[in-house]
Order: structure tokens, then C-alpha cells, then sequence
């Protein structure tokens, strides 16, 4: 028969009962273990800072390495580079001393005379703009000379950019130089910083005498030289900021990137003398998978880590060598932010198909992000460059150059490859919406330059 149920629920919560005191002993013990075990475990950090517990991309433990020794790697990475075998990322993290606390307040421009210069909007001025013509620079690039490979309309060279609390200094070649005498300014980076390179040398030639200015034959270190300045305006090809296979300025396009990511030193012997540098780097983190080879692991044992990841632990040997090696009152640095890309039209006109082939206006849509911006790399650059304190100037053409889905070459521009039939009848298939034509936006990024260096 039955038991009621009020008999059945007594009789069980009395068994219960008698399970407390066993239960809450158990608990004890558990709790008691897990503080002797975290206890052990944070000792054992501090007793060796070069483990952790978990490594962001795996569960396995890390080990911090020290970037950029001087005996490093037994071989130079080059085109003919490859990995003999790769393996899942090992968790290794670069290890990087910041600045101290009485040096960490960045110089944020943006902060700067209270007033900031990232946030404004496009103004049309055809009295002041163009700073240059196109046809007058001599070295100007067949991948940016937009208006000699067809393009007709050229408002795109008429655009000014108007901080919304306050004027941006104004730009003058002569003084540009008096700020250069007797120095060297390199920008180092990818193919977008060369851009800059270039608008830099075109802002600033017109007022050198033809026989006075020199320009080095295109290599990984290029240099325009102005003898009575006694000064020069150098590009560096390195964009991964590291060493890499790809370092070869003409001959990079290939299969499998491999980086050398705890170590710079290949690229500094270049830069280090430099008194103004101006770094960046982005877009070639955005192609797939990066393969690491560390120093002083067997040549062509591989691993394999996201573009961010990798990006993360570049930017770390970098940020080792800005932290050990820069003095402020020295050396003026500078890293410029991603430079963004207009291949989704969707993002601006919804509803449409294409990208920025065709475009001829801004965007006017203020705080415009489009999917070729990255606010996760965004944020660990910020992080990264927080650290170095004012050992570094962030210049942020990010936000501003969003705006600019109108002044990418798109089809105007030579193409090195040979274009196929099917791409010319379809001209959005093939257009650059990376990069700028000239004169363009990265004028106003050498603006900001001029401004507050």
C-alpha cells in the first residue's frame, strides 16, 4: 500500500537532513584544496613569470619569449623560405617590458590643445586643394596616379579635412624642411605607408631645385635626398614589421606567409639611426593563417596562428624594440592606425551591390565603420602602444579615411597583372578600394604629420 505523500516527503527530508553535516564536510575539503591549489599555482607564476595558465587561443600552458636577440635565428627568412612542417601554435606569447608609470600617459593627439583632430568632416575647397598636381611630381606612382590612367572627375583631389573645434595647421613645404634638417624621416611599413612616403615627397620636392634632390633606385630602402637641407624622406618595406619571407618589395606575392615573430632586428639595422619614424601595419595580417618560425628552432618547423594572433605577438617584438631603444627628446615615433578599405557598398547604401568603383563623393554619414576596419585589432594596437607611454604618437586616420569611399585608384591605375576579358567587362570585379589615389587622403594623414610633429 501506499505511503501518503506528506509521510513520503517527511521520511526524505529527514534522510537529508542527516546528509548535511557529510555533504558540508565534503565541501570543506574541496574549498580547502582549491585555495592550497591556487595558492601553488600563483607561486609558482611568480617564481617563474615565463609560464601562465592558459594561453588565450588554447588551453595548454605558454611561455613568454625575449624578443629580438642578438643571436637569433641561424637563417634569414627570404622568398625561398618554406616550412617543412607545421604544427598548431604552441602558445607562445613575446615578452616586453613597458614604460613606467611616470611615463605612461601616451601623447594622444586627439588630446592635444584640447582639441581633436580625428573628428570632423570632408569640405569640398578647390581655392587650397589640391597641395600639388599629379603631373608635377616626378615620383609619383603609376598605382596611385589616378587622374593620368583615366579617372575624369577629380573632386577626389579637392577634399579638405575640417576638424570639427579647430583648424588643422597649415601645410608649408619650406617649413616642412626646416623641421627635417639634418635629419632622417622613414616611413616603414606596406604599400599604404609607401603611399604616404610618396605624398610626402611630392608635398615637399616642388621647393627643391631639380639639381639639388636625389631619389635612391626603388629597393627594400628607398631614399629621396635634399642636399641643401642635408635631409632625407625614406621608405622602408616591412609590412609585417618583422622579419618575414615577404621582405622582398617587389617579389612578395606568395603562397604561404612566414614570419620570424620574436624578432625585428633584420628591419631596425635599418631603421634604428632613423630621427623620425612613421610605422604601420594592417592589411597583410587580414590574408589567412600566418606561419611562425621562432629563433632558435629547427629551420622549417612551422607553426600556425590567425592573422590577429600573429599581428599580436609582431607588434610585441616591435613595441620590445621601441621600449628598450627609443628616447624620446631623440627620436620622434609615430604609428599610424589602419587605413580602411571600400569593397561592400551595402555598408554605405543599403541594398546596393558593389564597392567603390564609381564612387565620386564621401560618405557623409559622421561615425561611419565599415567591415574593412577591424575593431579587434584596433583595440589591441591600442593596448599594445598604451604601454609604450610617450615613447610612441598614435596618429588615428582610421575614423577620417572611412568617410573616403570616393578616393581609391579603383580602375584608374596601372595593374601589373594582366587583365582578363571577363574582369574588364565586369570593372568593380577588379578595382583597388585599398589604396589612395594622389593627390588624395594620405596628404591629409601627412598633414596630421606636420601638424603636431
Amino acid at each position: 500500500m501506499a505511503l501518503p505523500l506528506t509521510v513520503s516527503m517527511s521520511n526524505k527530508w529527514s534522510r537529508k537532513k542527516r546528509h548535511f553535516p557529510l555533504l558540508a564536510g565534503l565541501l570543506l575539503v574541496f574549498l580547502a584544496c582549491s585555495v592550497i591549489y591556487i595558492e601553488f599555482s600563483i607561486q609558482q607564476i611568480h617564481q617563474s613569470p615565463d609560464h601562465v595558465l592558459h594561453s588565450q587561443r588554447q588551453t595548454s600552458s605558454f611561455t613568454y619569449v625575449k624578443p629580438n636577440l642578438p643571436k637569433g635565428a641561424s637563417e634569414v627568412l627570404d622568398g625561398s623560405s618554406s616550412c617543412n612542417s607545421t604544427r598548431n601554435y604552441s602558445g607562445k606569447k613575446i615578452r616586453w617590458v613597458g614604460t613606467d608609470a611616470e611615463s605612461n600617459q601616451r601623447r594622444s593627439i586627439s588630446q592635444e590643445n584640447s582639441c581633436d583632430v580625428f573628428s570632423g568632416k570632408w569640405v569640398f575647397d578647390n581655392q587650397s586643394y589640391p597641395l600639388y598636381e599629379e603631373s608635377d611630381c616626378p615620383y609619383m606612382s603609376d598605382q596611385l596616379a589616378c587622374h593620368k590612367h583615366g579617372r575624369s572627375d577629380l573632386q577626389y583631389q579637392h577634399r579638405r579635412w575640417q576638424p570639427h573645434n579647430c583648424n588643422l595647421k597649415r601645410w608649408d613645404a619650406t617649413e616642412m624642411w626646416e623641421k627635417l634638417r639634418g635629419k632622417r624621416l622613414m616611413f616603414v611599413g606596406d604599400s599604404l605607408n609607401r603611399g604616404q612616403w610618396i605624398s610626402m615627397v611630392c608635398l615637399l620636392q616642388s621647393v627643391i631645385p631639380a639639381n639639388k634632390r636625389s631619389m635612391t633606385p626603388n629597393a627594400q630602402l628607398t631614399i629621396f635626398r635634399a642636399e641643401e637641407y642635408n635631409a632625407t624622406v625614406e621608405f622602408l618595406w616591412a609590412p609585417l614589421l618583422v622579419e618575414s619571407n615577404s621582405d622582398d618589395p617587389v617579389n612578395h606575392r606568395l603562397s604561404e606567409r612566414i614570419i620570424r615573430p620574436d624578432s625585428v632586428l633584420k628591419h631596425s639595422a635599418q631603421w634604428e639611426h632613423a630621427d623620425i619614424l612613421v610605422f604601420n601595419s594592417y592589411l597583410w595580417w587580414r590574408q589567412g593563417p600566418v606561419k611562425l618560425q621562432w629563433s632558435g628552432e629547427e629551420i622549417g618547423a612551422c607553426e600556425e596562428l590567425d592573422g590577429l594572433g600573429a599581428m599580436e605577438l609582431a607588434m610585441g617584438a616591435w613595441a620590445d624594440w621601441v621600449a628598450s631603444k627609443v628616447i624620446p627628446l631623440k627620436k620622434h615615433v609615430f604609428f599610424v592606425t589602419m587605413s580602411p578599405t571600400h569593397f561592400w557598398k551595402e555598408e554605405w547604401e543599403a541594398g546596393s551591390k558593389g564597392n567603390c568603383y564609381n564612387e565620386t563623393r564621401p560618405i557623409d554619414r559622421e561615425g561611419h565603420w565599415g567591415s574593412g576596419s577591424d575593431l579587434a585589432t584596433m583595440r589591441m594596437v591600442d593596448k599594445m602602444v598604451s604601454g609604450l607611454g610617450s615613447k610612441v604618437t598614435v596618429i588615428n586616420i582610421t575614423q577620417l579615411s572611412e568617410y573616403r569611399k570616393d578616393g581609391h585608384p579603383s580602375i584608374y591605375r596601372k595593374f601589373w597583372e594582366t587583365l582578363s576579358p571577363r574582369q574588364l567587362g565586369n570593372p568593380a570585379s577588379y578595382s583597388d578600394c585599398i589604396h589612395w589615389c594622389l593627390p588624395g587622403v594620405p596628404d591629409v594623414w601627412n598633414e596630421l604629420l606636420f601638424h603636431f610633429l
